[in-house]
């Protein structure tokens, strides 16, 4: 990871090494945010499917860029796909309109990915989540990629935690699905990271 040099990015990172606010998930949109606004940060309270809180992800302005940390526990240990989606609206008893099957956090779209380009690259694409024994994860990031207006548009946004690793659509040529070259169409939309397993809507601070 890119060391953080400024006082007020060290600062910043301080703040997000540990979520000590918990606010209830919210099923509506949110309210857009000026691209320009760089002195408010938001945060999720990021939830289970049964409802459980797991612990507070924090979004803070720096320099031009977001960081974002917090601290989950209560997940099962190993890597988990995270990531931001494209709606805030965390549903846990979602049910799919094609199949009629409960798809928890179904409700939150897919990948922010406002420039449409490939997964890995999307601007709502963050580091997996690496769980220890003890159910707990720890991150913190420092990205580019997304804007608090992207976050804040219309329908808002959220973050999800899913149930597998993220192989980032990383997949070479040399390996072949259906006779297929490279990553298939879902490891190129989700990079195969599972079920959706929590959710927190992002909500302004």
């Amino acid at each position: 990871m890119r060391s953080l040099r400024t006082p007020r990015a060290i600062f910043a990172l301080a703040i997000l090494a540990v979520a000590v606010a918990t606010l209830p998930s919210s099923a509506t949109a949110l309210e857009p945010v000026a691209e320009n606004d760089g002195t408010r940060g938001a945060r999720a309270s990021v939830r289970d499917v049964n409802g459980v809180f797991l612990g507070t992800i924090n979004i803070q302005p720096s320099d031009g860029k977001l960081i974002i940390g917090g601290r989950l526990s209560g997940l099962a240990e190993g890597f988990h796909g995270f990531h931001i989606h494209t709606a805030g609206i965390c549903d846990p008893r979602a049910v799919d309109p094609n199949t009629g099957a409960i798809v928890p956090f179904l409700t939150a779209g897919g990948h922010l990915n406002p420039g449409g380009t490939p997964h890995g690259h999307h601007a709502g694409d963050l580091p997996s989540l690496l769980v220890a024994a003890d159910g707990r994860a720890t991150s913190v990031t420092e990205t580019d990629a997304v804007t608090l207006a992207q976050i804040f548009d219309a329908n808002g946004a959220a973050f999800i935690v899913h149930a597998a690793p993220d192989n980032f659509a990383s997949i070479p040529a040399r390996y072949s699905s259906g006779g297929i070259p490279g990553p298939d169409a879902a490891t190129l939309a989700t990079g195969d990271s599972g079920a959706r397993v929590a959710c927190g809507v992002i909500v302004r601070t």
